[in-house]
């Protein structure tokens, strides 16, 4: 296998289980502050959880009936896996503790679940839920995944994101060093950024204490405000080709520091969901043509900030 000029997380996770882990998507029931009035209503104006949960991620269903039935669906394609429990579906810390507690404990007692990645928002954890998921942390694998989208306050504003980018730096910095791993979201693409302000972005927050990077291009999904602020004035958006966005892509690669591991740099909305763009690529895919992209360039993560070729390789 051709050497990555990367950090990719499906092999940091190989190194770390020596077996194969597979992420179950979990529905806890949660909400989010900018839906339920806290902070706004109507939610983020591009979010559609339909369009990423699986068939079997169901409030309706208890946890465990959720990781059953991801499970009994993974089997059939790979033997002898473990599981991560993904609470993937809203804010998975917007709840009471004992709440929380509950739909963890039940996630973890799970046969061959070995930890928990939580994704949520950075205003929507507490002292006291990190103070828990830190003693978690001491024997399983904890996860928390914060949906930071982009440092720029007025894009997140444009987008009823109801945080400040302040409020997620705050938020990494009081997870750091507690044995949680940290990941961090962010969209290209959202009304009001240009790439300037996408690459500082995402170099400000690799600045902070993450371990993890997922990154995806804005897509204009039904059923969500932004399709159709997009479907009535479709030229206030810049939306990515396939070729600009594999060449930003490899800009923001080369401007990041290797110690960050990259999970994802794209999603692909199901078809009957999907407005725009469409690539017409699945994800693996396009990874096969951001690793042709960074060769030809011969470009790798941290280049562009110093980092040579035989420092990258060190990093584990």
């Amino acid at each position: 296998m051709a050497q990555k000029r990367y950090k990719d997380y499906p092999s940091f996770f190989r190194t770390l289980f020596r077996e194969r882990v597979q992420k179950l998507s979990i529905d806890g029931g949660f909400t989010c502050p900018n839906r339920d009035g806290t902070k706004g209503t109507g939610g983020c104006t591009f979010c559609n959880n339909r369009s990423f949960n699986p068939d079997y991620c169901r409030a309706s269903s208890s946890v465990s009936a959720q990781i059953a039935e991801g499970k009994a669906f993974f089997a059939a394609k790979y033997a002898g896996q473990k599981y991560l429990a993904y609470f993937q579906a809203y804010s998975g810390t917007y709840a009471p503790l004992g709440v929380l507690k509950q739909r963890y404990a039940e996630a973890l007692a799970c046969p061959g679940v070995v930890g928990l990645v939580i994704g949520t928002r950075p205003d929507t954890v507490t002292d006291e839920v990190l103070d828990y998921l830190e003693s978690l942390a001491r024997d399983h694998y904890i996860c928390i995944e914060y949906g930071v989208e982009s440092a720029n306050d007025e894009v997140l504003r444009g987008v009823n994101r109801c945080h400040t980018f302040a409020e997620a730096e705050d938020a990494i910095l009081r997870t750091a060093g507690r044995g949680i791993r940290i990941g961090a979201h962010l969209i290209f693409g959202l009304p009001g950024e240009n790439r300037e302000s996408m690459l500082q972005g995402a170099v400000r927050l690799c600045a902070l204490p993450i371990d993890v990077l997922k990154l995806h291009q804005l897509q204009i999904v039904r059923g969500t405000r932004m399709a159709d602020d997009y479907l009535a004035h479709p030229e206030g958006f810049r939306l990515y080709s396939l070729e600009d966005y594999l060449d930003f892509v490899a800009d923001v690669i080369e401007r990041i520091p290797p110690r960050v591991w990259l999970e994802r740099f794209v999603n692909q909305s199901p078809d009957e969901y999907l407005i725009a763009p469409r690539w017409g690529v699945k994800n693996f895919e396009f990874t096969a043509l951001l690793d042709k992209r960074l060769e030809q360039r011969d470009a790798w993560q941290g280049k562009a900030i110093g980092i040579s070729w035989e420092e990258f390789l060190k990093h584990e």
